[in-house]
């Protein structure tokens, strides 16, 4: 099945979400679950899996795609350790080094989304 726009936009959307539930963490409104730092849990990690490998597999988008999402994971994890160590600042200091991970992502996915279509 091909990817549409619409397919994009909602990969777009899970990343948003991933980003939103972090800062919650971050300004104490949740508690950080271990999911949320999880490449197979995260609903982005997801997509890639179901729907974009089987199709768009080959393309090299892909792959860097799943890399930078899992540094951005990590980076998400390191953070919400430090908030939890009382490095509360710092923590939320961090919050630039997701976006720009994200950043990344969305320019990956610009890519991919023109490959599909074309």
């Amino acid at each position: 099945m091909a990817l549409t726009s619409f397919d994009f936009q909602q990969a777009r959307v899970k990343q948003v979400l991933f980003k939103s539930r972090l800062r919650s963490v971050l300004y104490g409104v949740r508690e950080a679950e271990p999911e949320l730092f999880s490449l197979r849990e995260n609903p982005l990690g997801q997509w890639l899996q179901t729907s974009v490998k089987p199709t768009l597999g080959a393309q090299p988008e892909v792959y860097e795609i799943e890399r930078v999402l899992q540094q951005m994971l990590q980076t998400g994890h390191d953070l919400a350790r430090r908030y939890q160590s009382g490095f509360i600042e710092e923590a939320r200091n961090g919050l630039d080094q997701v976006n720009a991970y994200a950043d990344q992502i969305e320019l990956l996915l610009t890519g991919l989304e023109r490959s599909a279509a074309a």
